[in-house]
């Protein structure tokens, strides 16, 4: 796994190199707990200002303690507050976290980067972040991307984690590499609690190319599946053909929930899927 201060770090930098985000005001509406304070008068929680009683205010809406101040009625108004609430999880799996050239990152921390990058724009932002899956609440500031590096670096559970409680946008980072309908069945109780979500799918563009040729064997990190090929380079052009499909059939799963997907692979720039990721996350509510 990460080290937590080398990913805040790696995704510092990300983060310098990106735009902020601005999620959208359909999308603001579209989640319903994890508010972020808008600056003016309206629903919320936290306390904005007094102002003079008017008579269409209802009584209970008097501060009294205030009133007695002195001869005038008061009235105390809240912040208003919009919901959002982001939540990140990145595969553990093994075969994730792997790479087919030690010169280039593996597939799981060049996703958690690209994660932890835009929970920082998000909650500079005045956005609430976290994990999914995570034991503790989703929160803003520093303290909160402290938080998220941690939980993204050393995951507390390696079982796919179940729907939040509450609302909120999640974003799901893996190679998906599992068929799709274990995909369909792990994502269905997340879309049924959240309207919104992207997919990150994150490739070693040795998958993507299947450039092996003689006798090869291929396994899965993390599992006890293997294979020996006599001439792997007669299986490229299949591979290919059923790799093509399993994106689009992700996709079309994808698509068919409400969510997102963006696609990277390891040997394109960070800034270019980071670019991707915070389109998404600006334009998740566009369809609402």
């Amino acid at each position: 796994m990460s080290d937590p201060a080398t990913l805040r770090a790696e995704a510092e930098a990300l983060a310098r190199a990106l735009p902020g985000i601005s999620l959208n005001a359909a999308a603001a509406d579209a989640i319903h707990l994890g508010a972020a304070g808008r600056k003016r008068a309206g629903s919320g929680e936290q306390f904005w200002q007094y102002r003079h009683y008017v008579q269409e205010d209802a009584a209970h809406r008097v501060d009294w303690r205030r009133s007695a101040r002195g001869d005038d009625m008061y009235v105390r108004e809240t912040e208003l507050e919009t919901a959002r609430t982001v939540l990140f999880w990145a595969d553990p799996h093994a075969g994730f976290d792997w790479t087919g050239d030690t010169a280039r990152p593996t597939k799981a921390h060049v996703a958690r980067i690209m994660l932890l990058a835009s929970g920082l724009l998000l909650s500079r932002a005045g956005e609430r972040v976290g994990s999914l899956g995570g034991s503790r609440k989703p929160g803003f500031g520093k303290a909160a991307g402290d938080k998220l590096a941690d939980d993204l670096s050393q995951p507390s559970q390696t079982d796919f984690p179940q729907p939040p409680k509450s609302h909120a946008l999640i974003v799901v980072a893996s190679d998906f590499y599992d068929p799709i309908s274990v995909w369909q069945e792990r994502l269905a109780p997340l879309a049924a609690r959240a309207r919104n979500g992207i997919l990150l799918a994150v490739s070693d563009p040795v998958e993507l190319d299947f450039p092996w040729q003689g006798r090869v064997k291929f396994s899965r990190p993390g599992g006890s599946l293997s294979r020996i090929f006599g001439r792997a380079e007669t299986m490229r052009e299949t591979y290919l053909d059923r790799l093509q499909n399993h994106f689009e059939a992700l996709e079309k799963l994808a698509h068919g929930m409400g969510w997102q997907l963006v696609r990277h692979t390891t040997n394109e720039p960070l800034t270019q899927g980071g670019a991707r990721l915070t389109a998404a996350l600006e334009n998740f509510g566009a369809r609402i």
